[in-house]
């Protein structure tokens, strides 16, 4: 696990300033460091060591030395592969030296062939090209930027800081899709010009120009397997994909809240350390059932409580390490989490991307329980819709507003912030991007499915991949250690895809077989636990003096009148702290992004 850095451009300092765009990132590789330069390229590396500890130094070359890799991620199937390049000499037992060969043996095709987390770049001198992937659901990051004749990527925007051809400013058209989502749902970032690679794509750049080509997209097909059967699938699959995820040469830890997706993870694995963190509050509490599920099967817990004070001092710093705004409270726990264990290990293992494969979300579950009010025609639900929208926004009212609406003109994902008529009365800047241009294309792709598939498909393309895998690698890379995913895996997906829904959510539960199948090895009731998420009193909080105090000021900053109706969201904030409405979620939302435009545009 590591970071890497490069550009392409007539620079002559190349050496002094890829050396400055990898210290920015020193945290995600703070073992080794190493750099390739000639007059067109310059490639930087920071080294997290994992496997093969004393060979595994970047940039890594071929046998004639003519192709250069720098590589971030884990190939698990690296073994598999080696023994399929008979024909090239191996020097090292490191997975980056399989995609130097598979590249010069497949050449683009190199990523299909990969099965685990990947971001990288390799540089053929003959050609004058850089060839460059990111894995298939975007477990690691890889940003660009380019501007005239500059060409610049990285592992995490800031790395570009350092580069005198950046030019730092701020897009602002991205901030009510922000709003919205919670998160950068677009290839575009909050810095113009800087775009996201996105998963499952690959990227060639020469003689100055770019090209992005798809190898990888989602599918869904459902296959004809008894629900037994399926569920010996998904324990054959999991078994099989926990193994993969712990090939390492240090020892590898693991993450554990109350829930069914971790408790799985850490049943199968028994890492011998555990990682929790909790709070105060009771109900935002997971320490002790963590602790009973390590006492049954022996291993270690370490757990810490996190205090209000801790959570909000945090904030600046965890929203430097996201390069971006989210307000997503979780990014903030994970921090303390990974943090807890980096005084341990270097690898975790985490059970982010459960919900999104095996339907562990309610609104799934709302789904099919109101079916029934999807059998009353389209265009009376459409009426009553109208009708309610002249109404105050209140629970009951919203259900009809939804479910009078088509899918594609309504639905963003399981956790949208803010609607469309709040987010107008909140901006003082015109919306230029609506959220359904950017959800559009996933829904032309998914145009001939069920309503539920186009769900899970958005949930995917836009929660997983965009919030929750990003928040996780940034939180542990901050900390310096290595995130795995094992149920974002090439083979889990493969199961999880072919399940008939009616094996994943039903009006009782959600997630049934993967629960079904976890009840073999979990030695507790985790495996009938309802989804909490990474719980975070913020709600709480919000109505202390202190936090409140802080919000305000932020508020009442030029940032805030500069892109908010002050007014708004000022009644926004007061509303929630005398409990006359529950705006919690919509004060964080504005809160974070002027905080993280003070970490990155303050003066």
């Amino acid at each position: 696990m590591c970071g890497i850095v490069g550009f392409v451009d007539k620079e002559k300092k190349k050496k002094t300033i890829i050396k400055k765009m990898a210290d920015r990132i020193q945290h995600r590789g703070p073992d080794d460091e190493g750099y390739y330069v000639d007059e067109s390229i310059a490639l930087g590396h920071r080294r997290l060591s994992i496997i093969d500890l004393k060979n595994g130094k970047q940039p890594m070359y071929n046998e004639d030395e003519n192709i250069v890799i720098v590589f971030n991620g884990e190939i698990y199937n690296y073994q598999e592969l080696q023994k399929e390049l008979t024909n090239h000499t191996f020097k090292t037992n490191c997975d980056t030296e399989v995609l130097i060969h598979g590249y010069e043996e497949w050449g683009s095709d190199l990523p299909k062939k990969l099965r685990g987390m990947f971001a990288f770049a390799i540089w053929d001198k003959k050609e004058k090209k850089l060839f460059c992937a990111r894995d298939n659901f975007g477990i690691k990051p890889f940003y660009y930027y380019q501007n005239e004749d500059t060409f610049l990527f990285g592992s995490e925007i800031k790395s570009f800081l350092e580069h005198p051809k950046f030019k730092k400013e701020l897009n602002e058209e991205i901030l009510p899709a922000y709003m919205a989502f919670s998160f950068t749902p677009t290839k575009e970032t909050f810095f113009k010009n800087v775009y996201r690679l996105d998963a499952g794509h690959s990227l060639t750049y020469q003689n100055g120009e770019v090209k992005i080509e798809r190898y990888f997209k989602l599918t869904f097909k459902e296959e004809e397997n008894t629900y037994e059967e399926s569920v010996e699938k998904i324990k054959k699959a999991m078994k099989d994909s926990v193994e993969h995820h712990k090939i390492s040469d240090v020892e590898v830890g693991s993450f554990l809240s109350s829930g069914i997706d971790s408790s799985y993870i850490v049943s199968l694995a028994k890492p011998d350390k555990t990682y929790t963190v909790g709070y105060d509050i009771p109900k935002y509490n997971e320490i002790d059932y963590a602790k009973d599920l390590t006492d049954r099967l022996k291993i270690t817990n370490k757990s810490k409580k996190i205090t209000k004070q801790e959570y909000l001092e945090a904030i600046p710093k965890v929203l430097y390490y996201m390069d971006e705004p989210t307000s997503d409270p979780a990014a903030i726990a994970l921090y303390f989490v990974a943090n807890l264990a980096s005084k341990d290990v270097k690898v975790v293992l985490s059970g982010e991307g459960a919900d999104e494969l095996f339907g562990g979300y309610n609104t799934y579950k709302s789904y099919i329980i109101f079916k029934w009010y999807n059998k009353i025609p389209f265009f009376i639900r459409h009426a009553i819709a109208t009708v309610c929208k002249l109404f105050p926004e209140v629970r009951g009212v919203n259900f009809l507003i939804r479910r009078g609406e088509k899918l594609e003109n309504n639905y963003i994902g399981v956790n949208r912030v803010f609607g469309k008529k709040e987010k107008k009365k909140a901006l003082n800047i015109p919306i230029t991007l609506t959220e359904k241009e950017i959800t559009a294309p996933i829904y032309e792709e998914f145009a001939k499915e069920s309503d539920i598939v186009k769900m899970q498909a958005v949930d995917i393309y836009f929660w997983l991949m965009k919030d929750i895998l990003q928040k996780a690698d940034r939180m542990t890379m901050a900390n310096s250690i290595e995130g795995r995913v094992p149920f974002i895996d090439k083979e889990i997906y493969k199961v999880a895809s072919g399940l008939p829904f009616s094996y994943k959510v039903t009006k009782e539960n959600t997630k049934v077989a993967l629960r079904e199948a976890a009840k073999s090895v979990i030695p507790n009731e985790s495996y009938k636990k309802k989804k909490l998420g990474f719980p975070v009193p913020i709600r709480e909080w919000m109505r202390e003096d202190d936090l409140y105090e802080e919000i305000n000021r932020a508020f009442h900053t030029d940032v805030a009148k500069k892109y908010f109706k002050q007014n708004y969201i000022i009644k926004l904030l007061d509303d929630h702290k005398n409990k006359k409405k529950d705006n919690y979620r919509k004060v964080w939302n504005i809160y974070c992004f002027i905080k993280w435009y003070e970490v990155f545009f303050a003066e």
